[in-house]
C-alpha cells in the first residue's frame, strides 16, 4: 500500500521526496479522513500539513505522468477537493459525515447524501479538409492556440453542447460530430469529453470574451500548441497523424 497526503483540497509532497510514500506521512491524531484512491493507494487528509511538506505542483506533475499515474493523481486531487468543499450539508448546514464503505457524505440531520462532484465538459477539434480550427483563449499565454471547449448545460447532450459552444465561441456551424476519447481534468473536477467535428458553414467570428483570435491551421503553419499531456493536444495530434 502507498499513501498520498492531502490538505484543504490540495495534494502535498515532502520537499524533495517522493509523492507516494510507503507509510502515512502524519500522526494518527492529525488525520482528518482517509479515502481509497486505487487498489494500492490511499489518500490521507491531514488537519495540517507536516513540517517540510509543500503543495504539489499538479500541472507540472501531470505533464510528466504516465497514463496510470495521471489517473491516480487526478482521482486523489478530485477527492481532496470534494472533501474540502463539502464539509457542511448544502441543504441545512450541518457538518457532514463520511459514509463508511462508500465514497459519499451524509448529513446526520436531514440525511442528504452527496458524492464527489464531476463537471462534464466537451472539448472539440473542428476540421475542414487538411485544416483544423484553433483558437486563442483570453486566458492563454500570447501565441498559444487550442481546441474549443465548454461545460455541458443541464438537460443538454454532449453533441448539442459541441454545436452550441462552437457557435457561441467562433460563430461557425458543424456536422458529423463524433466522440474520440475522454480525460479526467482535476482543475478542479472536470471530465473532458473529446470530439471531432466537420466544418459545415459560416465565417469565423470570435466572441471577443473567451476567444479573441481564431483561424484555420494546417500541418505546416501550426501555432504554439497546448502541452502534450492535455486532451486538446491529443485531439490535435490525432488529426495531424491522419494527414501523413
Amino acid at each position: 500500500m502507498e499513501y498520498v497526503l492531502g490538505h484543504q483540497g490540495r495534494l502535498y509532497v515532502y520537499d524533495g521526496g517522493p509523492l507516494f510514500t510507503p507509510e502515512p506521512a502524519v500522526a494518527t491524531e492529525q488525520i482528518e479522513e482517509r479515502y481509497p484512491v486505487a487498489s494500492e493507494l490511499e489518500l490521507v487528509l491531514s488537519k495540517a500539513p507536516p513540517e517540510g511538506f509543500v503543495p504539489l505542483d499538479l500541472r507540472a506533475e501531470l505533464s510528466m505522468a504516465e497514463e496510470s499515474h495521471f489517473s491516480r493523481l487526478a482521482r486523489a486531487t478530485q477527492i481532496a477537493v470534494w472533501h474540502d468543499q463539502h464539509r457542511f450539508c448544502g441543504r441545512c448546514g450541518t457538518v457532514s459525515a463520511s459514509v463508511r464503505g462508500e465514497l459519499a457524505k451524509r448529513c446526520p440531520s436531514c440525511e442528504l447524501v452527496v458524492y464527489p462532484r464531476i463537471s462534464p465538459c466537451i472539448i472539440v477539434l473542428v476540421t475542414r479538409g487538411d485544416q483544423c480550427l484553433l483558437a486563442h483563449n483570453t486566458r492563454f499565454p500570447d501565441g498559444r492556440y487550442s481546441t474549443l471547449a465548454g461545460f455541458i448545460e443541464a438537460g443538454e447532450t454532449a453533441e448539442a453542447a459541441v454545436a452550441r459552444e462552437i457557435m457561441e465561441e467562433v460563430g461557425v456551424e458543424v456536422s458529423n460530430i463524433r466522440y474520440a476519447h475522454s480525460q479526467a481534468w482535476p482543475f478542479p473536477h472536470s471530465l473532458m469529453l473529446g470530439f471531432y467535428a466537420d466544418y459545415a458553414g459560416g465565417e469565423i467570428t470570435p466572441d471577443g470574451e473567451e476567444i479573441d483570435l481564431a483561424g484555420w491551421f494546417s500541418v505546416d503553419n501550426l501555432p504554439q500548441l497546448p502541452p502534450e499531456f492535455t486532451i486538446s493536444r491529443q485531439l490535435i495530434e490525432g488529426f495531424l497523424q491522419r494527414q501523413d
